[in-house]
């Protein structure tokens, strides 16, 4: 595999493998993320600010609608890598979200390609974006996968808990799959934490451990971002 050298964030000397995201892409994707975000619905952003400004991190999504990861593309501070199921990756839809640095995971099996590009991702300094829990649900964050836990402890990068909440209250009148056009979504940055204990192990031990202490940092932030903006979990 051809490997060739470039600057990452910090304005040192890393590898990027061949076919790897790249932060160019995702740099088109925040823009294009920003134009529709912000031309078809009213999004507020709090808590921007705590995303560090340079230098690896994890975003840590709830995901309860589709419109999350696009909406978090466009108003995220730095540019996103997100992890996106394999399933999204189909016709004209294929080169364009590799196009924009985000990378296809296959959730059936231990994704290789996808875990090296990933590591890539933070290693050269950039953003990952993941929904921890693995699929659209109810966006509590009840129940999540190790998969979190093992890009944090592996790279050492922060985790920076985001709620996304709004997208899911009501329906629009023109597609009922979308929020309505112009309405309000609340997208809600916590303080970037460690997920490991300090002690560098990789054990699965280890790593069960560093999920529950994730799971308990985002759960408190979803709760403390719900009553702060007034957000209901989800109306019937």
């Amino acid at each position: 595999m051809r490997r060739h050298p470039r600057r990452g964030e910090a304005g040192r000397a890393v590898t990027q493998v061949t076919g790897s995201p790249t932060l160019r892409g995702a740099a088109v994707g925040r823009g294009i993320g920003i134009g529709l975000m912000y031309g078809l619905w009213k999004p507020r952003v709090l808590g921007a600010w705590r995303v560090p400004a340079s230098g690896p991190v994890i975003l840590a999504v709830n995901h309860s609608h589709n419109i999350d990861g696009p909406m978090l593309m466009g108003t995220a501070p730095r540019p996103v890598h997100f992890l996106i199921k394999k399933e999204a990756f189909v016709g004209p839809l294929d080169p364009f979200l590799r196009g924009i640095g985000q990378l296809k995971v296959d959730r059936t099996t231990v994704d290789r390609t996808a875990v090296t590009h990933a590591l890539g991702v933070l290693e050269n300094g950039g953003v990952l974006g993941i929904f921890p829990e693995g699929t659209r649900g109810e966006g509590d964050f009840a129940s999540l996968r190790a998969g979190l836990a093992y890009f944090a402890v592996r790279s050492g990068a922060p985790i920076v808990p985001v709620a996304v909440l709004g997208s899911t209250e009501r329906r629009g009148r023109l597609i009922s799959a979308l929020p309505p056009l112009r309405s309000r979504v609340d997208v809600v940055f916590g303080d970037a934490f460690d997920a490991g204990d300090g002690s560098g192990r990789r054990t699965r031990k280890a790593l069960d451990e560093a999920t529950v202490r994730i799971q308990g940092r985002l759960t408190g932030h979803l709760e403390e971002a719900r009553r702060f903006t007034g957000r209901q979990v989800r109306l019937e």
